[in-house]
């Protein structure tokens, strides 16, 4: 996982998604579509983001340190 911190509101893009999974960005957009992991919101009409408490959650769900 990254050592960088999360915000504690926010959005986070997929470069910053992605330093926190170990993932390809394929694997990723896969597990949304699965249910795996949290959809994007979309911010504009080519922008698109993770809402930071989603991301929160999925790393307490695999049991990793949230808090950062």
């Amino acid at each position: 996982m990254s050592t960088t911190t999360l915000p504690q509101v926010g959005f986070l893009r997929i470069r910053e998604v992605l330093s926190r999974f170990p993932v390809s960005r394929t694997a990723w957009y896969q597990g949304i579509k699965e249910g795996r992991f949290p959809a994007p919101v979309k911010l504009s009409e080519r922008t698109a983001a993770w809402r930071v408490s989603d991301i929160r959650a999925l790393l307490a769900s695999y049991g990793e340190a949230a808090n950062d």
